[in-house]
């Protein structure tokens, strides 16, 4: 049981998505980086050990941030669950196999001593770090555009575009961003774990990611602005009421994505977040704070992942084809009880994993060196 009605249930589900999505791209994100990184900022093999072994203690506890995002979305958002993995089906897949790469790479790459054994390995890490910022951000994009799908008389969805459709100029853009703020976030924390060439560039690495990430979120706003986006919901909605994403009526509408902006001035916070923290990383990462550095690009990446869940609030999937059956907070969502149930389970469980999560870093911070490695020889990753 719980103590909030329907409604407040169904944003407090709203925003913990939302808390999740960040979790799983500040934690998951920086090894996510470092893997980007790893066949540029390692210059030899040595130098590629000590990049490893700065996320090997932690990538696969970092998982159930993604695992969790999962689930959280399936039980809370079953209709949105359901139709995603119709449309995405086959960019859900390419994030699969590009993760395959990473518990065999952490695993098995210096197992041999075979400098082509641990190139393979070394760009299979990087495959599975640079995939799945690139489809997620592509993801979004196409959620701000609109998926072209729609419902027939009992719910069951249908998708009617292809993965190609996905890849259109927008999306790809929104791939960039999502590409650049990972690896600037994940280089910002190899230089918070490493030192000498190595730390310096990560050091550089970060400053042009950062600019980059800039720069894109800049045009993908401007984008916005300017182009035939946004749907706007024209009809009353209860929002109280039992789930039906087909009772109601949605238009699109160009502009639409900056309506709440206009509405609610406050939640020009949220990029100016982005803006504001990404800055402060840069400065921080050049004078050599990386720990600063890593909270500064924290939160820049909240504000970006915020600006477009403000933006679009209260969608959650925009359809292209029928703006009717666009999914939305209000009719997407799952039983009041089941949303209750899981409140108080995220209220438990969530702490816990902060927790251990905190202490796993605790227990493990420090400098991973060239000398570490050499004395680790058959123990390090």
């Amino acid at each position: 049981m719980t103590v909030f009605d329907y409604e407040t249930l169904k944003v407090i589900w709203w925003l913990l998505v939302g808390v999740l999505l960040v979790g799983f791209a500040i934690m998951d994100g920086h090894d996510m980086g470092v893997g980007t990184l790893l066949p540029f900022a390692g210059r030899n093999d040595e130098e590629r050990r000590v990049i490893i072994n700065t996320v090997g203690p932690h990538w696969d506890g970092n998982q159930v941030w993604f695992i969790t995002g999962g689930g959280a979305i399936f039980a809370a958002w079953p209709l949105v669950y359901a139709t995603a993995f119709s449309g995405f089906y086959w960019a859900m897949l390419a994030v699969l196999w590009a993760l395959f790469f990473r518990p065999v790479g952490f695993d098995y790459r210096s197992k041999i001593h075979n400098a082509t054994w641990r190139s393979v390995w070394d760009w299979g890490l990087f495959v599975g770090g640079a995939v799945p910022p690139l489809i997620f951000g592509v993801a979004f994009g196409n959620l701000l555009q609109g998926v072209p799908f729609h419902f027939d008389s009992t719910l069951v969805p249908y998708y009617t575009g292809s993965f190609w459709q996905l890849l259109n100029p927008f999306a790809l853009l929104a791939g960039v961003v999502g590409s650049a703020m990972i690896t600037a976030h994940g280089a910002i924390y190899l230089a918070h774990r490493t030192e000498g060439d190595i730390q310096r560039r990560a050091r550089t690495a970060a400053i042009g990611a950062g600019l980059l990430t800039l720069a894109a979120f800049s045009a993908a706003g401007a984008w916005l602005a300017l182009g035939d986006f946004g749907y706007a919901i024209t009809s009353v909605v209860d929002a109280g009421a039992l789930p039906n994403p087909l009772a109601k009526q949605v238009v699109e509408q160009s502009g639409a994505w900056f309506a709440n902006y206009r509405k609610a001035p406050l939640t020009m916070a949220v990029p100016g977040l982005a803006y504001a923290g990404m800055l402060a990383a840069l400065l921080l990462i050049a004078r050599g704070r990386t720990l600063s550095a890593f909270v500064a690009s924290s939160l820049a990446m909240t504000g970006i992942i915020g600006t477009a869940g403000v933006a679009m609030f209260p969608f959650v999937m925009p359809s292209s084809t029928v703006p009717g059956a666009s999914l939305t907070v209000w009719d997407a969502v799952s039983s009041q009880r089941t949303l209750g149930i899981m409140f108080w389970a995220t209220l438990i469980f969530m702490p816990v994993i902060v927790a251990y999560t905190s202490w796993a870093y605790k227990v493990m911070a420090g400098k991973v060196t060239t000398a570490w490695i050499r004395e680790n020889e058959h123990s390090a990753y």
